[in-house]
């Protein structure tokens, strides 16, 4: 591919924020023009209906998405709806603005395909996000929202702010995903233990009621998992998340393992993503299917580079797949040629 030849190199040579910053500027810019939007479309996107999948009562129009972190506030998502992806995640959006992490904060790994990252959420907060939406959203994509606690949030006033969040969201997105699973908010992950997750969980399923009531729609809540879980861990998060009658998982978020790398940044702290992280991504999804004996929906993230990775996740139990840090090492052509190889299998 042109980009993978030409244009990562000389990315490559650049601070990683500076690209993401200046990609999305551009997406925003591209979103906002018709012509430009139009020539996108053509270029990226695969219109066949036998890519469709129906989950939680929608239509996505391909099982391919892009994860929570690209676009924390919802900038570039018109551009992003031009690229081919089946649903957009935005966020992860907290209540109140905040600037996340000191720089510098993200880390190219090139001898492993992957990226660490320690952002800590940056965004500009829940109002902004949702004044954006209110202007508009795009069309034919389904937009999920992913929503985390603040950075100065204590763990025990964690609840608030995803109440408040969803609340906020409920009525703008297709669907709600409540991220318990960064590395990067301290002491975050705590609340994927049973207990913790149970009180949580029992507090979000009673709002959505009455939601559901309030706006006559049904929004699904998806949890997204770590991938550091070990065995027991996990069976008790799902055992959990099926108590209270969630609609699925996002396996997984990025993990803080660190096992077969190479790259002399590897020791960096934060979440590591990309191509190590497949392997286990993968191993959390077959087990969660195991233990739901394939009722609970599942997306697959983590390592997704090509047609195999996305094929692997599916033939693990996932019903739909996020790429992130596969667009960054392959380009934007990488929506486009998984979604041709799926149609050719289709045919």
């Amino acid at each position: 591919m042109a980009y993978e030849r030409f244009l990562r190199p000389v990315l490559f040579k650049t601070d990683p924020e500076w690209v993401h910053q200046a990609t999305l500027r551009m997406l925003a810019m591209a979103g906002a023009w018709t012509p430009l939007r139009t020539i996108l479309k053509r270029l990226y996107c695969v219109d066949d209906a036998s890519l469709q999948v129906n989950l939680w009562g929608l239509t996505f129009p391909n099982p391919i998405g892009l994860a929570a972190g690209y676009d924390k506030d919802g900038r570039g998502m018109h551009g992003l709806a031009c690229l081919g992806f089946g649903h957009l995640e935005l966020g992860t959006v907290t209540p109140l603005p905040q600037d996340g992490n000191p720089r510098p904060r993200i880390f190219r790994l090139p001898e492993d395909q992957a990226v660490v990252n320690r952002m800590g959420f940056p965004n500009r907060g829940g109002e902004a996000l949702r004044t954006r939406l209110q202007l508009g959203v795009p069309k034919g994509v389904i937009l999920g929202i992913n929503i985390g606690k603040g950075l100065e949030t204590p763990l025990e006033g964690a609840a608030e702010d995803y109440l408040g969040l969803m609340e906020d969201f409920y009525p703008l997105a297709d669907y709600l995903a409540v991220n318990v699973s960064s590395p990067n908010t301290v002491g975050l992950r705590r609340l994927q233990a049973r207990d913790a997750l149970d009180d949580l969980l029992h507090q979000l399923a009673g709002l959505r009621l009455k939601l559901q009531d309030k706006y006559r729609r049904d929004v699904p809540l998806i949890i997204k998992l770590a991938p550091d879980l070990n065995n027991d861990e996990l069976k008790d998060a799902v055992e959990v998340i099926l108590k209270w009658g969630i609609g699925g998982v996002i396996a997984t978020n990025t993990t803080i393992s660190r096992v077969g790398l190479r790259s002399r940044r590897s020791e960096e702290a934060g979440g590591l993503s990309g191509a190590p992280l497949k392997a286990r991504a993968t191993e959390i999804i077959r087990s969660i299917h195991k233990f739901t004996d394939g009722n609970l929906p599942i997306i697959g993230v983590g390592g997704v580079f090509d047609l195999a990775d996305v094929r692997e996740k599916m033939d693990a139990g996932a019903s739909l797949v996020q790429i992130y840090t596969g667009l960054v090492y392959r380009g934007p052509g990488l929506v486009r040629e998984i979604l041709e190889g799926l149609r050719r299998r289709n045919a």
